[in-house]
C-alpha cells in the first residue's frame, strides 16, 4: 500500500504542476517563495549548494535510477541511469551555450549605445569604445585586440570583426562596418550605432515574442513527455505493478525498448519541429 499511495501522491503533484506552469501569478507566486526560502537558507547554504550542483546536476539522474531500481528490483533503470548522465549533460551544455549566446548578444546592444553615450558626450572614437567596452564587456576573447587598437590608433574595424566570429558577437561586424564607413567616408559614427543599436533591440524583442509563441508548443512535448510517466503513477494506483510487468516479462520488456524507442523519436521529431520554428 505504501508504493501506491507514493505514487497517487506523485500523479497529483505532477497534474498539479502542469496545470498552474501556465499561470503567470503562480509563477510569480513560486519565485517569492523560492527567494524567502534561499534568504533564510542563508548565503552559505546557497554557496554550498551551487558548489556542490555546478557542473554536476546531470548526476540527478543517478539517484531517480537508484529509486526506480529499488521499487522495480531490477538492475535496467540503473543502466538506463547511466545512458542518461552524458545526453542530460550535453544538453545542459547546450542550454548553457544558447544562454551565453543571448547574454552576449545582449552585451553588443548595450555596448553600441553606450559608445553612442560616450560619442555624445564629446569624446573620441577610441575613447568612446574604452570607457564603454570596460563597462558592457561585450568583445570576448578578442577584448585585448580591440582595446589596444582603440587606445594606440589600430584598426578598430578589424578588431571587431575579428571578435564577431564569437557566438553570440555577430553586432560587432555592424559594428565595424559602421566604424569604417565613419573614418574612410566622414560620416556620423554616432548616428550609425544609434541605428545599428535599435537594429540590435528590434532583433532582440522579435526572438523574445518567437520564444513567447513557442511556449505553448514546448509545454505540449513536455506533457507529452510525462504521459508514460502518469500511467505508470495511475497503473499502480490502481493496484498493478507496471514495474514489475515491465521489468520482469519477457512481453513487458519488448513493450519498454518499444516505447522508450517511440518516446525518443517522438520527443527528438517534436524538439526539431520547435527549433526549426525558433531558427525560421
Amino acid at each position: 500500500m505504501h508504493v501506491p499511495a507514493w505514487v497517487m501522491a506523485g500523479c497529483a503533484g505532477v497534474a498539479g504542476g502542469l496545470a498552474v506552469a501556465r499561470d503567470p501569478g503562480a509563477r510569480r507566486a513560486r519565485v517569492l517563495t523560492a527567494r524567502r526560502r534561499a534568504a533564510r537558507w542563508g548565503p552559505t547554504g546557497r554557496a554550498m549548494a551551487r558548489t556542490l550542483l555546478d557542473g554536476r546536476r546531470e548526476w540527478l539522474c543517478a539517484p531517480v535510477a537508484a529509486l526506480l531500481a529499488a521499487l522495480g528490483e531490477s538492475v535496467l533503470p540503473l543502466l538506463a541511469g547511466a545512458v542518461a548522465v552524458p545526453l542530460v549533460k550535453r544538453w545542459l551544455r547546450q542550454r548553457a551555450r544558447r544562454r551565453e549566446r543571448e547574454e552576449a548578444a545582449h552585451a553588443v546592444t548595450r555596448l553600441c549605445g553606450a559608445v553612442v553615450g560616450e560619442l555624445r558626450a564629446g569624446r573620441e572614437p577610441g575613447q568612446a569604445l574604452l570607457a564603454a567596452a570596460r563597462d558592457a564587456g561585450a568583445l570576448g576573447a578578442a577584448e585585448s585586440a580591440v582595446l589596444a587598437a582603440a587606445r594606440f590608433g589600430g584598426d578598430v574595424p578589424g578588431a571587431l570583426r575579428q571578435a564577431a566570429a564569437e557566438p553570440g558577437l555577430d553586432g560587432l561586424a555592424g559594428m565595424a562596418a559602421c566604424w569604417r564607413v565613419a573614418v574612410n567616408g566622414g560620416a556620423g559614427l554616432a548616428a550609425g550605432l544609434a541605428r545599428l543599436e535599435s537594429a540590435l533591440r528590434g532583433e532582440r524583442r522579435r526572438r523574445e515574442a518567437l520564444r513567447a509563441q513557442l511556449a505553448g508548443a514546448w509545454s505540449t512535448v513536455a506533457v507529452l513527455a510525462l504521459l508514460p510517466v502518469v500511467g505508470l503513477g495511475l497503473g499502480a494506483a490502481l493496484g498493478a505493478d507496471p514495474l514489475g510487468v515491465l521489468l520482469h516479462s519477457p512481453g513487458g520488456l519488448a513493450c519498454l525498448v518499444t516505447g522508450g524507442l517511440l518516446e525518443a523519436a517522438g520527443l527528438f521529431w517534436a524538439s526539431r519541429i520547435v527549433r526549426a520554428g525558433e531558427a525560421a
